[in-house]
């Protein structure tokens, strides 16, 4: 069964790829996601990583460093259901 992970503290010109490439040490990546801006495009700095067992990337990955950032790793929680408005 997969787990979904939140990675937070990304630095911000890193790709999914690169993203990918580091949590590959600690098992198979199933996916990437690197939140951006919806107007700019530009990372958020934060993203998501689907893992086969996100145990290891949870307690290994937490504290790691992705070029000169400290990550903070956890399983992610479901979103919060908000309701929609028009801009």
């Amino acid at each position: 069964m997969s787990q979904k992970l939140y990675v937070s503290n990304l630095p911000f010109q890193i790709t999914e790829d690169d993203l990918k490439s580091h949590f590959l040490r600690y098992g198979e990546v199933i996916s990437t996601v690197i939140v951006k801006d919806r107007d700019t495009g530009r990372s958020r700095g934060f993203g998501f990583v689907e893992m086969e067992n996100g145990e290891k990337a949870i307690a290994e990955g937490n504290g790691s460093t992705l070029d000169g950032r400290t990550l903070t790793v956890s399983q992610a929680r479901e979103r919060e259901q908000r309701p929609r408005y028009s801009r």
